[in-house]
């Protein structure tokens, strides 16, 4: 947490005015769903306790001045001229302004400064967190009357257009829709969602970050995608109402696509699975079952790790240290794959022992450093 009173100081000093206000919108960790979002599947995300954060000002002129703190740089350019800059940080917020502008809403020129604690690099969707920070923040300083569902779709957009990564919209949905101790159920055909209870009573949420980024991520996600759809189109020539894996059951991938493609088969197999394990894991929380919540984690680490292989040896190897601990109810790799972070579900008072145990070890065996962050879900974007 970064204290609002050092946030304006340094906007102070950097700009000779004050903020007119402070905005945090947080960083988000996926509970389970994985790869279902593109399949008009269900996710299940939260916000976490770590966030990035943006103080603002008008100006009397069209000139946007930006300052990231991580970085510690300047950026200005005006209104009449924006479009994608080569150094990337700028883009995610000139995005945002872009999208405002296509949408005919008044904007002038602003003094922004951005600083936040999510750690960067470690699948904790930083990049949605700043978006959703700026479009609320724009929101509030125009007095623009955006709704926040509309936000969270203005940053997804931003972030295709300026950043060039066709993200879906769990990322941008979590940071500003969350609310803390729940789960956000979210539909990703129609982006109905509901909330769910997150009572860990005795446990805790600890990400235990890889440290890695396997150069396979971006081939291997469209690799996926294009084997969802053929399972998808083979289905449809019998099943013309099927649109996506949603729609689709095991035993018609049994029927129509296994009998073609055993790979693509496999593939799909573990979406359509993917949703019933969230399913569960929704029933569960309802009813306070952290065991069952955490067995469909380590079900769900096993689908991706063998049969939707987005999996590497560093994460397979943190999920299997763990399973021997009693005071650990489940764990798998989160997000796209190849790297990144495992979720975990520690008992408290075993939190600093677990991490203790496995930090040398890993590093040992991939002359790595194990990064583990502790998180707790939180509500979504706010004016401090």
């Amino acid at each position: 947490m970064i204290a609002k009173q050092q946030l304006e100081e340094r906007f102070a000093t950097l700009f000779d005015i004050p903020a007119a206000h402070v905005v945090r919108s947080p960083g988000r960790i996926n509970i389970i769903g994985e790869h279902t979002d593109y399949n008009e599947g269900f996710v299940l995300p939260t916000a976490i306790d770590k966030a990035i954060y943006v103080a603002l000002s008008k100006r009397d002129d069209n000139i946007i001045r930006l300052y990231a703190e991580d970085f510690q740089e300047f950026f200005q350019i005006s209104l009449d001229d924006i479009s994608p800059v080569e150094n990337g940080w700028p883009n995610y917020i000139l995005g945002v302004v872009n999208q405002l502008l296509e949408r005919g809403f008044s904007v002038g020129g602003f003094n922004l400064y951005v600083d936040g604690d999510v750690p960067l690099g470690a699948g904790l969707s930083s990049s949605a967190a700043l978006e959703c920070a700026t479009g609320f923040a724009l929101n509030v300083l125009f007095d623009l009357q955006i709704e926040r569902v509309e936000i969270a779709k203005i940053g997804q957009l931003a972030e295709h257009t300026f950043a060039g990564v066709n993200c879906g919209i769990m990322d941008q949905f979590a940071s500003v829709m969350s609310k803390a101790n729940h789960v956000l159920k979210i539909d990703c055909r129609d982006l109905s969602f509901s909330y769910k209870p997150l009572n860990l009573g005795d446990y805790a949420i600890l990400l235990l970050n890889t440290n890695v980024k396997h150069s396979l991520a971006s081939s291997a996600y469209n690799d996926r995608r294009s084997s969802c759809e053929q399972g998808v189109a083979l289905v449809k020539t019998r099943y013309p109402e099927v649109n996506s894996l949603r729609d689709i059951s095991v035993a018609m991938l049994e029927e129509y696509v296994r009998p073609v493609d055993e790979d693509i088969y496999v593939k799909c197999r573990f979406v359509v699975q993917e949703n019933e394990r969230l399913n569960i894991a929704c029933n569960a929380l309802e009813e306070g079952d952290i065991e069952m919540l955490g067995q469909q984690m380590f079900n769900a680490h096993k689908g991706l790790s063998e049969e939707y292989e987005v999996s590497c040896t560093e994460l397979d190897f943190l999920v299997e240290y763990v399973k021997q601990f009693p005071e650990v109810l489940g764990s798998r790799m989160m997000g796209g794959g190849f790297g990144g972070c495992t979720i975990n579900l520690v008992k408290r008072s075993f939190v600093n022992l677990l991490i203790e145990r496995i930090s040398p070890i890993y590093k040992n065996k991939f002359n790595l450093d194990l990064t583990a962050i502790k998180v707790v879900a939180s509500d979504g974007t706010s004016l401090l």
